[in-house]
């Protein structure tokens, strides 16, 4: 770490911009490269949204297809889905492994599901986890861009 600062690296990774919804295309990559086939839908433009909103996205897609390296087991597909809608953009991540039950969601130790949650509450929008009928799991997630973090939901 000293080093890092020393050749002044550390500023320069300060300086690196945040993720956005436009850099997902990284992160479905390395779910493919892993062996599971993913793809990307983008749907509209984004127009009222912040980085903020765009980054909850795209940290709530990673960690999601994170999940599906983790439990949906081979072979399985994944698809991520964004819309951006007028008031809103919505995230939908979607595998048909065999992984995850609702068990594994109520026991679960780890912390991005929980991260998931709090990014969606910070914006005052929605999040749902589950198992799809039939097989594989999806999380989809709301996010209103008229709330702004620190303000009270409507």
């Amino acid at each position: 770490m000293l080093g890092l600062l020393r050749d002044g690296h550390a500023a320069a990774l300060d300086l690196a911009p945040q993720p956005t919804v436009n850099d997902l295309h990284h992160v479905v990559q390395q779910c493919t490269d892993s062996g599971i086939p993913t793809r990307l839908t983008i749907d509209g433009e984004p127009t009222n949204g912040s980085v903020g909103h765009e980054m909850a996205a795209y940290r709530i897609a990673q960690e999601a297809l994170t999940n599906v390296i983790k439990h949906a087991g081979r072979p399985a597909q994944a698809m991520v889905r964004v819309q951006y809608r007028p008031d809103d953009i919505r995230l939908e991540v979607t595998d048909d492994g065999v992984g995850a039950t609702a068990h594994d969601i109520d026991t679960t130790t780890g912390h991005g599901l929980v991260g998931m949650r709090e990014r969606v509450e910070l914006y005052g929008g929605d999040l749902r986890i589950g198992p799809r009928p039939g097989g594989g799991f999806r999380i989809a997630a709301t996010i209103p861009f008229d709330h702004e973090p620190g303000r009270q939901a409507r």
